[in-house]
């Protein structure tokens, strides 16, 4: 069976619930409020954990798929975020198999905290598809952790310039790279680079 990267996540669900929501989507993510998309929009949230930011963006007026593997996290977020504007699906990368894009594709894709669980074979396998349900047009953000890994955990560390150089394939463009971004909280030895990328309008 295929590794799926979410080891450790079902233990800790509810320590990592008051953590991940002690924190507003607006102070998070506030480089990127100028980019979403006019609502309603549909977007989507990979790796969507307790439901913070596709909560937020329901809130907003956006149509969004909250894609979480873990089940105990998946609970959370259906508990502490009840809107019908978001549908959770019990899905990962590489191959989002569940995932059904909207005609078009996708206005805006969240990959927040997840592609440090990828291998290489993974995150090669997992571009293209990203690129696949987005629409022309449609921004692409991701985090990339760089750390020591938590007992328990799966993840690898990945650079800026990999990660660029697969969307450069796959048919993004990059719009913006941010080191040290403080996405998820500080923690001791740990930093974070933000990417912002833009599927192309047009590829060969």
């Amino acid at each position: 069976m295929t590794e799926i990267g979410n080891r450790g996540y079902a233990e800790e669900a509810d320590d990592l619930a008051v953590r991940y929501e002690s924190r507003r989507f607006e102070a998070v993510h506030p480089h990127l409020l100028a980019r979403l998309p006019v609502p309603p929009a549909r977007v989507i949230d990979i790796g969507a954990g307790t439901g913070r930011d596709a909560g937020a963006l329901a809130a907003r007026g956006y149509d969004v798929t909250a894609v979480e593997p873990t089940a105990a996290m998946r609970a959370h977020g259906q508990r502490l975020h009840p809107n019908p504007r978001i549908d959770w699906i019990d899905d990962h990368l590489p191959g989002l198999a569940r995932v059904v894009p909207p005609p078009g594709g996708f206005a805006f894709l969240f990959v927040t905290a997840v592609w440090m669980h990828l291998d290489a074979g993974q995150r090669a396998a997992a571009m293209p598809r990203l690129a696949a349900i987005a629409a022309p047009g449609a921004h692409l953000a991701m985090t990339l952790r760089h750390g020591p890994v938590p007992v328990g955990r799966r993840m690898f560390d990945v650079s800026a310039a990999e990660t660029l150089a697969l969307a450069d394939a796959a048919g993004f463009d990059c719009i913006d790279v941010s080191e040290d971004y403080d996405g998820v909280g500080v923690q001791p030895g740990i930093s974070w680079d933000q990417l912002v990328l833009r599927r192309r309008q047009f590829t060969a």
